[in-house]
């Protein structure tokens, strides 16, 4: 096993995806190799990449040299096997559904090179759910990234039951290699650190709106002000993707089976309407030009 990560790939090129590659393209010069059952994702990924480092070249953060350099270590596969191949580390970033991810995590293990490491950018799901679908149990962890990764650069870092101390020390050095802080989950824990944190805040904050006692504006508006954050936490669960915010919250509510954890239903309703947020152009607000983003928006 190599003790320096170098060739990274990544399984999902979505928002979160790609976001992972460039901070490793960046931060650590890795080789990253991004897979994706969906053709239609890499023009996506593609754009986000141009648009995140075009900003950053614009803020100047980065050269054009740099931007350059970056991209040309970020390469887009249709074929599996051929974007693990030689890989130290896999990333899966696919959406938070335990039986896909053990077939990720299945796949990976039958594909990838036998010292890879195999980890997950899960939210919530421990890797312990999925190490029983490989034959390197000491080779799994869970590595969850909190986007915009760079504004946002902590990353949660956690075992299976089985995951080596070489493994754990390996990753945790990687991270830091990206200029993040690794907090580190001594017991298995639904949610890891600061993810259960943000959690608990949010189900709280939707259990307000659902009941009628507060509207959701204003939680975000005494959110924004107390934290001194640029959003709330309804306009950050419109930039998640409702969708994705209740497929947590059932995750919580199935694995404790306490009616304390069970989604708002209201919250359901707006899935089923398709209103997930930023990327349907309705969730808790309409985008574009959402009302957080108004100047009135904090005005006493």
């Amino acid at each position: 096993m190599n003790k320096k990560i170098e060739k990274v790939a990544i399984v999902g090129g979505g928002f979160m995806g790609i976001q992972i590659a460039i901070v490793a393209a960046k931060f650590a010069g890795n080789s990253v190799k991004i897979y994706d059952v969906n053709p239609e994702a890499f023009e996506r990924a593609e754009k986000i990449r141009e648009a995140l480092l075009s900003s950053q070249v614009a803020a100047g953060k980065i050269s054009e040299q740099d931007k350059t350099g970056i991209k040309e270590r970020i390469t887009f596969f249709s074929e599996l096997s051929a974007a693990l191949a030689g890989a130290d580390l896999v990333i899966e970033a696919v959406p938070e559904v335990l039986e896909l991810k053990r077939k990720v995590f299945a796949d990976l293990d039958r594909l990838a090179p036998l010292g890879a490491i195999l980890a997950s950018n899960s939210s919530t799901m421990p890797v312990s759910r999925m190490e029983d679908a490989t034959r390197r149990p000491e080779k799994v962890v869970n590595i969850h990234f909190y986007p915009p990764i760079e504004q946002r650069n902590i990353v949660d870092l956690m075992g299976g039951t089985r995951t080596s101390p070489e493994v754990l020390e390996i990753a945790e050095g990687w991270v830091r290699r990206l200029h993040c802080l690794p907090l580190k989950v001594r017991k298995e824990l639904l949610g890891f650190c600061f993810n259960r944190v943000w959690h608990a805040a949010r189900l709280e904050a939707l259990k307000m709106w659902a009941g009628g006692s507060v509207d959701f504006m204003d939680i975000d508006r005494a959110w924004m002000i107390f934290t001194g954050m640029p959003l709330g936490p309804f306009a950050m669960m419109d930039g998640i993707g409702l969708d994705v915010v209740l497929q947590v919250h059932r995750f919580y509510h199935e694995e404790y089976k306490d009616a304390f954890y069970r989604p708002p239903e209201a919250l359901e309703k707006m899935v089923e309407k398709g209103e997930l947020g930023m990327k349907t152009g309705k969730g808790f607000y309409a985008y574009p030009g959402p009302a957080f983003s108004k100047p009135d928006f904090l005005k006493p």
